[in-house]
């Protein structure tokens, strides 16, 4: 059966928040990053939210390959551009986290910088890209169902799926609840910066107060993040702020 994209309704909600917003749904398409990425270099920079139901080669943070051999739908995956007017973007990447977690669950946490954890699982992951720092796109993947998560034994964490939290759930219903207050948390965050959220952040951080490794090879304690989305890792030398795009980190055994 056809998915049954709520596009209109979804439309109806941001259109007052955003003038010249609009949803559209591509069957396949290389990603839906590069897609509004191409648009925007070619000077359509209006707010618009493009769904892919099958992606041939989507990316992940530091350019890790994402595809989608699965059926449609059992991924979400959709981008979000618009326009963003503030010169600092720091923290971007944890208010658009935020804004999923909440919309889906109380018990969904936060990995540093762009990940969504269920139950210490990978349940989705936020690529955000930037032209001219004036036009934002947010690209969000999210597993859907089970059957995306099959034959994951090669991955570094293991996938959890939106399913395991809600069995009626498929994609478009999980983009109705997210769509919206997607909007809201990046327009607050254009407005008022990470700080505002960042107590919000905090309580559903993944690696509060946990023995973490850093990809350069650091080890500490993780300490959350500061007032501009900054992690801070306390190491044997003292506390360490991490803010480099090309570092990622991970859980040690507890």
């Amino acid at each position: 059966m056809p998915l049954r994209w709520p596009a209109e309704a979804i439309w109806e909600a941001v259109v007052p928040l955003l003038p010249g917003f609009t949803v559209e749904v591509l069957p396949q398409v290389d990603s839906s990053n590069s897609e509004l990425m191409r648009r925007a270099r070619d000077g359509q920079r209006e707010p618009v939210l493009l769904v892919a139901e099958h992606q041939t080669a989507g990316r992940g943070r530091l350019g890790r390959p994402w595809n989608s051999g699965v059926q449609p739908g059992d991924l979400l995956m959709f981008s979000l551009g618009l326009p963003l007017d503030r010169t600092d973007w720091s923290g971007l990447s944890l208010a658009v986290g935020l804004s999923l977690a909440e919309a889906l669950h109380p018990e969904v946490r936060l990995k540093w910088p762009n990940d969504l954890w269920w139950q210490d699982r990978k349940l989705a992951g936020v690529l955000i890209e930037a032209l001219d720092l004036r036009y934002a796109v947010i690209g969000v993947g999210l597993n859907i169902s089970e059957r995306v998560c099959q034959g994951a034994s090669d991955m570094r964490t293991p996938p959890a799926w939106a399913r395991e939290i809600d069995p009626e759930w498929d994609a478009p219903t999980v983009l109705s609840r997210l769509a919206l207050p997607l909007v809201q948390s990046v327009l607050r965050f254009q407005a008022l910066g990470f700080a505002p959220v960042r107590a919000s952040w905090l309580a559903r951080d993944a690696f509060a107060g946990r023995a973490v490794r850093l990809s350069d090879g650091t080890e500490g304690m993780a300490r959350g993040v500061d007032e501009r989305g900054a992690l801070l890792v306390h190491t044997s030398t003292g506390l360490k702020t991490i803010d480099s795009a090309e570092v990622s980190v991970r859980p040690m055994a507890d």
